[in-house]
């Protein structure tokens, strides 16, 4: 029987995004021959080029199209100096997080290779982190008081829900039980934030007792990033808000070589995923064929696995952890190569040719 036919929405983005997905698209055209992976990409141009020319930042009727017409979004890197508001960027990208409820991002972060980590003697590194990615500190509640005088007040609000805390906990959980992994550890500063706190307390134990096979345990914030630094090798999946669980994947990037071999998905199981590269749009780094492409292309293998099609992806991270291996990286990880050019080391580890 012929493989099902996904639909991939490809938005390239601003700065070194449409360099770096040039490549992560050409790997995926790669186990289209090789895996028997059967994909049709859509390329759409949302980005600061079209807000500009049409005041266009997510077309209407997007999420509907997305929602009805495709299985996954590959998306590049957003932000444009061009757009000092930065309004397009946070029109795309929270507007698709949000709009399809994107409520898991998801972030692995595995060391490909023992010289890229800035860590002495580590042991193995191998960890993913859940993210609550559609409320806490990032749902844009508050105001001010009296703004721009002697008095003023601002009040930035944190909002967690019962349901909201819920299911991201589970989803670290069933991921867990999923992949074989041994322990689920969650991640706040209720000893501080004490209403939020308990809530996120109070549910990870009652979705933990579901679990006896997994080791379930707590730490603070702060003694956790402490923790990544000096024992990186205990954590297995950690679950976190969406402020914390922003600042410890960054880490946690920067433990696994730094940002630009960091992938990561934001998703709604059983729906249209968005998935994109940790890093930024780099404007500096633009046009001059430099930017690193690896972090799109692990995840590009990000969205295959998710699509079902894990073979595809664990060729790919083989691939890319032997062209590292073998220097053949740019220059921000001591290489040589252009980014095309470790596109195309990569695709020669897929093809053989």
């Amino acid at each position: 029987m012929p493989a099902e036919n996904k639909r991939i929405a490809v938005v390239p983005g601003d700065g070194i995004g449409p360099e770096v997905i040039a490549q992560a698209v050409r790997v995926l055209e790669c186990v289209k021959e090789t895996h028997d992976v059967t994909l049709e990409l859509v390329h759409f141009d949302w980005g600061a080029d079209k807000f500009l020319r049409e005041g266009v930042t997510l077309p209407t009727g997007a999420l509907d199209n997305l929602t009805n017409e495709f299985d996954a979004i590959l998306a590049g890197a957003f932000g444009d100096p061009r757009v000092p508001s930065n309004q397009h960027a946070e029109d795309i990208l929270l507007g698709m997080r949000r709009g399809l409820d994107l409520y898991i991002n998801l972030r692995p972060v595995k060391l490909l290779d023992p010289r890229l980590t800035p860590l002495r003697n580590p042991r193995k590194i191998d960890f993913v982190v859940f993210r609550e990615n559609t409320e806490g500190a990032y749902c844009g509640a508050g105001g001010f008081l009296k703004k721009g005088t002697a008095d003023e007040v601002a009040t930035q609000e944190e909002l967690n829900t019962r349901r909201g805390v819920e299911r991201i906990i589970l989803a670290a959980f069933e991921y867990a039980r999923a992949n074989g992994r041994r322990k689920v550890t969650m991640a706040d500063k209720s000893n501080v934030q004490r209403f939020g706190g308990d809530l996120w307390q109070r549910v990870f134990k009652e979705v933990a007792a579901d679990y006896p096979e997994i080791e379930a345990n707590h730490q603070y914030v702060d003694a956790m990033a402490m923790f990544m630094v000096l024992d990186p090798g205990q954590y297995d999946v950690i679950v976190s808000n969406n402020l914390f669980g922003d600042i410890l994947t960054d880490l946690g990037a920067a433990i696994q070589g730094g940002l630009g071999l960091a992938a990561s998905g934001n998703i709604h199981p059983g729906r249209v995923s968005l998935f994109e590269p940790v890093h930024g749009s780099a404007p500096a780094l633009a046009g001059k064929g430099i930017a690193n492409p690896v972090g799109a292309i692990l995840t590009s293998a990000m969205m295959l696995e998710y699509l079902g099609n894990k073979p595809a992806s664990e060729a790919i991270e083989k691939a890319v952890s032997e062209a590292i291996a073998q220097d053949e990286t740019t220059p921000d990880l001591g290489g040589s190569l252009s980014t095309e050019e470790v596109g195309t080391a990569v695709c020669r580890r897929l093809t053989g040719v």
